[in-house]
């Protein structure tokens, strides 16, 4: 196992209007693009991209729900349309950016309690999958593996996400953000959980059972306590361990 080359795809959240972001971003090889639901507008969306063009990466929408007041981290009671077309308002933004930047669009990642209520729940997956479709059902979607939307999405490209920055319950659902264990700040740990998913494909739980993961992006939160110090040193331990960015 030692002498294997691992070629990884990191992605980070971003448009967020974190103060760090123009120095995450060239240490992602994909990127999810906060598109106006939980954070930004056209001039955020425009910035972001030009910045992920000049690093060289690829670029992805991150829609949310439309609750920039909660960062969209909370499940929002909503009518099944109105939520068809918030997302859709938010992806023609992406896309008509990318379009004005000539930038060609990736994949598709849903954000927070969206990304969590699409793993879990039929009719939240239903409305993202339609969405995909109408607009351009060749995106890939970057899901929780073994989730609702990944089983229902079975005609699209899903591409399994694993967290590096956030610790799992043994039902494979993430920690809830509600609880001091939920984010993974420590770089040391941080890699250590890179590592085990990428060499090994399973990660240990909270509660001390191993859980297998078959990820082929992994991804850490742009607005984490010292993401950018953690990213670091995942580039530095990666450098001696054969992995490399997958770009």
């Amino acid at each position: 196992m030692a002498g294997l080359n691992y070629s990884i795809d990191l992605n980070a959240d971003v448009g967020e209007g974190i103060a760090t972001e123009a120095e995450i971003i060239p240490l992602l090889s994909s990127c999810n693009v906060a598109c106006g639901g939980h954070y930004g507008d056209r001039d955020s969306v425009l910035k972001t991209l030009a910045i992920a063009r000049k690093a060289g990466i690829k670029v992805g929408a991150h829609p949310a729900y439309p609750d920039k007041a909660n960062f969209g981290r909370k499940v929002m009671n909503i009518e099944v349309e109105r939520l068809k077309d918030e997302l859709l308002s938010q992806l023609e933004l992406f896309f008509s950016c990318c379009s004005e930047l000539d930038i060609q669009a990736h994949h598709i990642k849903p954000h927070g309690a969206l990304y969590n209520q699409a793993a879990k729940n039929l009719q939240t997956a239903k409305v993202i999958v339609e969405v995909v479709h109408s607009i351009d059902q060749k995106l890939p979607l970057y899901t929780l593996p073994g989730g609702v939307l990944d089983s229902l999405a079975s005609d699209l490209e899903i591409i399994p996400e694993a967290f590096i920055d956030r610790r799992y319950n043994a039902d494979y659902t993430l920690v809830s953000r509600s609880l001091a264990t939920a984010l993974i700040t420590d770089p040391s740990e941080a890699w250590q959980q890179l590592e085990m998913l990428v060499k090994q494909g399973h990660i240990r739980s909270v509660q001390g059972t191993m859980i297998p993961i078959k990820a082929k992006t992994f991804c850490v939160h742009s607005d984490s306590p010292g993401a950018l110090d953690l990213l670091t040193h995942i580039h530095q331990q990666m450098a001696a361990n054969n992995m490399q960015l997958a770009i």
